[in-house]
């Protein structure tokens, strides 16, 4: 992949910081959203004729998800691809895991290993697709997704999405893989 260097460098850091969805139900996605994926509530109104909820898990953002009234009753598929979770460890994967199998709305739970990450991927209540990831310390060019078994030894699991890994022709660690896309971003190393 060859691109030129993102004239957004010239003008500070671009941060992703928070998205919105539209739903059906707020009352039972902003139930899900707390209590399952441990969200906070940090605000709540109407906007027009659109009914919003605020939520955060980052106390220095007022919001990383809005839900939105207004989601078609006759959608027949959820337009948003994936929301992604990054977590520190397997031991954290396994308990959102064990949480969200846990709430009677969510439906599709998978997990997978894409080498560069051990993943579950699952549908909230209204069918918008889930992933909570850990990241690993290799890189292997994408996409790529194999099924792994979350209930193994956090051992075995390192050494199979490492396997998947290393059998991929551009396979590397992920500090050569981000110092490559750096110069590629022509973003410079920080002091």
């Amino acid at each position: 992949m060859t691109q030129a260097a993102s004239p957004l460098n010239e003008l500070g850091a671009l941060v992703f910081s928070h998205m919105g969805f539209y739903v059906r139900d707020l009352e039972r996605m902003a139930r899900f959203y707390t209590d399952v994926m441990c969200f906070t509530q940090t605000d709540q109104g109407d906007l027009g004729t659109a009914q919003l909820v605020f939520l955060s898990r980052d106390p220095a953002e007022h919001h990383q998800l809005v839900l939105a009234t207004g989601r078609p009753a006759d959608l027949g598929f959820s337009v948003i691809n994936q929301i992604s979770f990054r977590v520190p460890n397997l031991a954290t994967l396994r308990l959102v895991r064990d949480r969200v199998v846990a709430d009677p709305g969510v439906t599709d739970m998978l997990c997978a290993t894409h080498g560069n990450a051990v993943s579950i991927y699952f549908r909230d209540p209204e069918g918008n697709r889930l992933e909570v990831f850990l990241d690993t310390p290799w890189y292997c060019e994408q996409p790529l997704r194999e099924p792994i078994d979350l209930d193994q030894p956090d051992e075995a699991i390192m050494a199979r999405a490492e396997a998947i890994a290393c059998s991929r022709p551009r396979f590397q660690s992920r500090a050569e893989w981000q110092a490559g896309v750096a110069k590629l971003m022509g973003v410079t190393a920080k002091s």
